[in-house]
């Protein structure tokens, strides 16, 4: 067996030991406050991140891009069943989308959309998931914008556009609360590795009127990009 996996079980043999007592009152269901949609991308420390160790509080969905879309049997473009499922199953009522510096999905889509990209089926199927999104915003770039620069700000604009999708459903109440994000490891927003910053509040980017609106996270709002 791969050492790797063999030291994953030996750090969940310390979990465990750690964690006996902390699941008692969560025997028979759960009730988590958020639901929070992140890239897969291994550097994203998706509890770690919150610094959260506490079952049952974050309902937690991974994929490449932090999507919150997907295809129904008809190819019709519904909200995913991940992130529905808390709202409509634990009365969650925040769902929150972490998008990430130099996201690998979002250069992909990039790519795909500029120059044409060929990858294996499964991932293709993702990123075509994107594209509809990501299609404006690559024509909206500024002129001259370097290619990490686009990236970066693609990431904001896909977050943005997955939280546009989130309000346009019908199926996600209008009294659940949608926060954007983007988790910063390459120093590319201001503050420390590792920070989230906030983007976008259901639906309004403008940071200014976020932090009028939101004083007690203003320190944690920031935008690279006010397209």
């Amino acid at each position: 067996m791969e050492q790797s996996f063999v030291d994953l079980l030996d750090r969940n043999r310390e979990h465990a030991e750690t964690f006996q007592t902390r699941f008692d009152s969560l025997q028979d269901g759960q009730h988590p406050e958020l639901v929070t949609v992140c890239c897969s991308d291994s550097r994203v420390l998706q509890d770690e991140m919150w610094g959260n160790d506490e079952p049952g509080k974050i309902f937690t969905c991974g994929n490449i891009g932090n999507r919150v879309i997907q295809h129904n049997d008809e190819g019709t473009e519904v909200i995913s069943g991940d992130v529905l499922y808390p709202i409509v199953h634990t009365d969650t009522k925040t769902v929150v989308v972490v998008g990430h510096t130099g996201c690998g999905a979002v250069t992909g889509t990039y790519d795909e959309l500029t120059s044409g990209l060929d990858e294996p089926d499964g991932i293709e199927h993702c990123l075509g998931l994107l594209s509809p999104h990501l299609r404006a915003g690559v024509e909206l770039l500024p002129d001259g914008v370097d290619r990490t620069e686009a990236i970066n700000k693609l990431v904001e604009y896909n977050v943005d556009r997955q939280l546009d999708a989130l309000a346009a459903s019908d199926e996600v109440p209008d009294d659940v609360r949608l926060v954007g994000c983007v988790y910063d490891f390459q120093d590319v927003y201001s503050g420390h590795r590792g920070e989230v910053h906030v983007i976008n509040v259901d639906g309004e980017r403008d940071v200014e009127t976020l932090r009028v609106e939101h004083p007690e996270i203003e320190t944690h709002i920031e935008r690279l990009w006010e397209y």
